[in-house]
């Protein structure tokens, strides 16, 4: 349950693209290997495009090879929430920010140490901000 209520949720999705608003509020996917973030080696912490949320830290970022930017885990358990997906018939555990709802992408346990998790996220529903000594 998001932590917004639903008039700010709905006035932060109409300063979205349509591509924000599939993946974020319709639980789409970003083609692997489009995102520019997956290229992104600087420190800094990405946040939620809708809601400023910061999710994930570049220091748990790393490079999965699946095609979307990963990391193996969230800057806190409470910036995330998770639920069961059967969209591909098979369950997967999909993650979305825990302040607005937006869907960010899913969880797998095939990740690095020491979680052993990757959270394999939509770079289109990310904003990077780089830490101040790293612009």
């Amino acid at each position: 349950m998001p932590r917004l209520s639903d008039d700010a949720i709905s006035a932060l999705r109409a300063k979205l693209t349509p591509e924000q608003e599939r993946i974020a509020f319709h639980e789409g996917t970003e083609p692997p290997g489009c995102s520019l973030l997956n290229a992104e080696k600087r420190g800094g912490i990405y946040h939620c495009v809708v809601c400023g949320e910061a999710l994930f830290s570049s220091a748990a970022k790393y490079e999965s090879r699946s095609g979307w930017p990963s990391f193996f885990e969230p800057v806190s358990p409470d910036a995330v929430g998770t639920k069961t997906d059967f969209k591909l018939l098979m369950p997967r555990t999909e993650f979305h920010c825990a302040n607005c709802g937006a869907h960010g992408g899913h969880v797998f346990n095939d990740g690095p140490p020491p979680t052993g998790q990757r959270w394999c996220a939509n770079g289109e529903v990310l904003d990077f901000r780089p830490d101040q000594n790293e612009s």
